[in-house]
């Protein structure tokens, strides 16, 4: 279901399982963590996790990384990773890219952005160095997600250091990492 986490708590229950053994495959963040839904990567944790009847996608930056990362872990162990994501206005939805492409003309056509409204300070010429809310560790949620995510996924103890910065940066589509690993 690719929908909003409000929808998917209320219907993925409701949907999922059942006399049809329905799977339920859950794009939003709303099941990312829960400990009784897997999160999967199917080239990563398929396996069992696979036949789950309610399965939670992982976001995009930790699946981007995870896919690089899996296979350096399983043969050198990890042991501490620092993710910088540089993320592209199509992270935020169609608003985020009107708001990139309509600040863009504007500024061609006047000289001058417009005020931001999907942003929290204008992208166009710019990089903003928050994605979603800050929390009381000073990370912001997004950067956080890696690391909550990356350990559900691969299952590290709390011994693996995972630290991100999350950076929105001035083109449509297309996320891109820096990852700099030390292993065992």
């Amino acid at each position: 279901m690719a929908v909003s986490g409000g929808f998917s708590t209320e219907w993925a229950p409701k949907i999922s399982g059942g006399p049809k053994n329905t799977a339920v495959i859950d794009n939003s963040s709303a099941w990312r963590l829960d400990k009784n839904v897997p999160l999967v990567i199917p080239e990563i944790n398929g396996g069992k996790n696979s036949e789950a009847a309610l399965i939670a996608n992982p976001n995009c930056t930790t699946a981007i990384g995870a896919m690089v990362l899996w296979p350096l872990h399983q043969k050198y162990k990890l042991k501490n990773v620092i993710m910088s994501t540089y993320q592209a206005a199509s992270g935020a939805g169609a608003a985020g890219m009107a708001e990139l492409e309509d600040g863009l003309a504007a500024w061609v056509k006047e000289g001058k952005v417009p005020p931001p409204k999907a942003f929290a300070h204008q992208l166009p010429f710019n990089v903003i160095p928050q994605i979603d809310a800050f929390q009381k560790n000073g990370y912001t949620k997004e950067e956080m997600k890696v690391t909550w995510e990356l350990q559900k996924i691969f299952g590290l103890p709390d011994s693996v250091k995972v630290s991100c910065t999350a950076v929105r940066v001035p083109t449509l589509r297309a996320h891109s990492e820096s990852i700099v690993i030390e292993t065992e």
